[in-house]
């Protein structure tokens, strides 16, 4: 299980870090950098985008000290935890089949096996697991998922236990309710597993349920006991998450979606993700939520009958069959917390939410197939029939990896991410993306009409005014770019944002004093932000205004300790001479953010002006081997190694 999941997802090693959350997680983010007393500080008290993650950052923070900012390794990392969680559905699909069809594993030893097996690789090898692996800052998905599983799989460990040991003594009820805590600090969606217990405990399991008198017989109170632990564990993160949502501005309120928006968003989820899960073509980052909602239009209308027809049809044959109403019934308990009814983002469905909900439709597919191997080695029935259904199940497990293979190379490269969503499912927020790459690339045409396109599509959106105003200042023409902002203003007329913006383009336009007096109003209505400041610096440094330069740059830091701004304090340092601080904050530059290869140069010049020409060489190189194509430091390297009396690069 573990290697065909490795193979189907190894060629995400080669994949890179993408504009969707990554920067702000990652690339800009100096606090997850290492195990650290200060790291594991933050990483226990963010709420950053959203999210309370702790036992996820620290993962991270692991793989900084590993590999550093190399994308690859924290790739592995995912892929790892993926086919670590491949083996377990396949632990857990043994025991789950094996209670729900007893007799399979003495008459038909094999039949168990490779359906427990068909189970883990539908589950693991499924396109839709792409975004949660591919994607580095869904290790939440993946690493919450470990525990989630190894919380079920003790769970059922803890079954076969007898009945009359007391629950000091059990040590995998012990085991699985540290893991589930363990998943709750990875990714709050975890918070439905109580009820998944539950419903295990009913069914395939059989320790409660049956006649009205076992639901709270000694026996059966006996279980509910045992998960009151998990149940007080679910109610202290829920307010958490809910809160952590908030304050990234995720949670929508509802004065925004009412409930019937709510119902109809939940509805259409429910139906999407099976219907993905039978023909997963056409996946796409971002799905967009279309407003205004219309409960009663056919996409909502269609998915309402579809699942009221599957909930009518598990409960006709709950009886004979009990499966698929406890299977539906986790499907729908584990999509809950990424439902409408908790709407979060402007998304209508992402392939990620599927992660947890997969493992109960994959179960089903699993029991099927078990069902219909030993229905036809049955007395009297071809064994041959038997072998097709095997072969038939191989054949969809290869043509998932095929997909799954394609699928993981659209997340290599932001360009290639966002190309690809455009063809699929065209929004404003996919057009903003491709207008981000495009203006990283220096292809500003493209970019301002994107950035047009996104704006048309969403008028009352604030950040797209800023982001095309930005494009505009790039390309020189400030006129257009400052209307962009005062339309930004005007949306948003509390903000510090398009003062800010308007500032830079500003300073980038040479008009320091103009500047200033936006990134003053920025820190008046937004005195906890750190760019502000930092920018205000370096507007009074291209004044000559050294002191109170670095005066700002102490305050953005004091706000905010990032390597920007002890870029700028190096930078002005250096400007007024004062050559020994100037390199000990390129030090600290380089230490909060080893990719800054200017850092690196200047703190070369630094070290040639004082005339130690082997540690400036140092440093060059240093700046060429992140950054080869780099003129200046490249020059910079052949005259200290010309004043070293040394040969030059060419």
């Amino acid at each position: 299980m573990a290697v065909t999941t490795f193979v189907a997802f190894a060629p995400s090693l080669q994949n890179h870090f993408v504009d969707w959350d990554d920067p702000d997680n990652f690339i800009t983010n100096p606090y997850y950098r290492g195990l650290g007393w200060t790291q594991l500080t933050w990483m226990w008290t963010t709420v950053l985008l959203g999210h309370y993650v702790p036992v996820t950052w620290m993962t991270l923070g692991l793989d900084y000290l590993a590999w550093g900012m190399n994308p690859a390794g924290y790739h592995l990392t995912n892929v790892l935890l993926h086919s670590a969680n491949a083996t377990l559905v396949y632990l857990v699909a043994l025991r789950l089949l094996r209670a729900a069809i007893p007799a399979a594993m003495t008459v038909d030893l094999l039949a168990w096996r490779l359906s427990a097996a068909f189970v883990a690789l539908l589950f693991a090898v499924h396109p839709l697991r792409v975004e949660s692996v591919a994607w580095v800052t869904e290790r939440r998905d993946v690493l919450s998922g470990l525990f989630y599983l190894l919380a079920i799989w003790a769970h059922l460990r803890d079954a076969e236990v007898a009945i009359d040991v007391s629950i000091r003594r059990r040590l995998w009820y012990w085991v699985s309710l540290g893991c589930f805590l363990l998943a709750l600090l990875s990714k709050a969606i975890t918070v439905t597993l109580p009820i998944v217990l539950i419903v295990l405990d009913v069914y395939p399991l059989r320790r409660l349920g049956g006649d009205a008198g076992d639901w709270w017989s000694p026996r059966a109170r006996r279980r509910w006991a045992e998960k009151v632990p998990f149940v007080l564990a679910s109610a202290a993160v829920i307010p958490v998450a809910l809160v952590a949502a908030r304050s990234g501005a995720n949670l929508a309120s509802m004065a925004v979606f009412g409930v019937p928006d709510r119902v109809a968003i939940s509805l259409y989820g429910l139906a999407f993700y099976l219907w993905k899960t039978v023909l997963p073509l056409e996946l796409s980052p971002f799905y967009a939520l279309k407003t205004p909602i219309v409960p009663l239009s056919a996409p909502y209308l269609v998915s309402g009958i579809v699942t009221a027809v599957i909930t009518a049809l598990a409960i006709l044959v709950r009886r004979r069959w009990p499966a698929p109403v406890a299977a539906w019934l986790v499907y729908v308990v584990t999509l809950l917390p990424v439902s409408g009814i908790f709407q979060n983002g402007p998304q209508i469905s992402a392939d990620r939410y599927s992660y947890l909900p997969s493992l109960s439709v994959a179960m089903v597919a699993g029991a099927g197939v078990l069902a219909s191997w030993r229905a036809w080695r049955g007395p009297g029935r071809s064994q041959s029939i038997a072998f097709v259904t095997t072969g038939a199940a191989a054949l969809v497990v290869t043509v998932l990896v095929a997909l799954t293979w394609k699928q993981v190379a659209v997340w290599h490269d932001p360009e290639r991410l966002w190309s690809h969503a455009l063809a699929i499912a065209p929004s404003s927020v996919v057009h903003a993306h491709l207008g981000y790459v495009r203006r990283q690339q220096g292809r500003l045409d493209e970019a301002i009409e994107h950035y047009r396109t996104a704006s048309s599509m969403r008028p009352g959106a604030a950040d797209l005014q800023i982001y095309w105003g930005n494009a505009l200042a790039q390309q020189g023409m400030l006129g257009a770019a400052f209307d962009r902002y005062r339309e930004a203003l005007r949306l948003m007329p509390d903000s510090a944002v398009p003062h800010y913006h308007w500032g830079n383009a500003l300073l980038g336009a040479g008009r320091p004093e103009e500047a200033i007096a936006h990134y003053r109003e920025a820190v008046r209505i937004d005195p906890t932000d750190a760019e502000a400041p930092n920018s205000w610096g370096r507007a009074l440094a291209q004044q000559g205004k050294w002191e109170e330069a670095i005066a700002k740059y102490r305050e953005a830091l004091r706000l905010r300790p990032h390597s920007v701004p002890h870029y700028n304090w190096a930078n002005a340092l250096f400007a007024a001479g004062r050559l020994e601080e100037a390199i000990s904050h390129y030090r600290e530059t380089v230490r909060i953010d080893p990719n800054a290869a200017e850092a690196y140069n200047n703190w070369g010049r630094a070290l040639a002006q004082q005339g130690k020409w082997a540690e400036a060489i140092t440093r060059y190189r240093d700046a060429l081997r992140i950054k080869p194509n780099y003129p200046l430091a490249s020059s910079n390297l052949d005259q200290a190694l010309s004043r070293a009396g040394r040969a030059p690069t060419r």
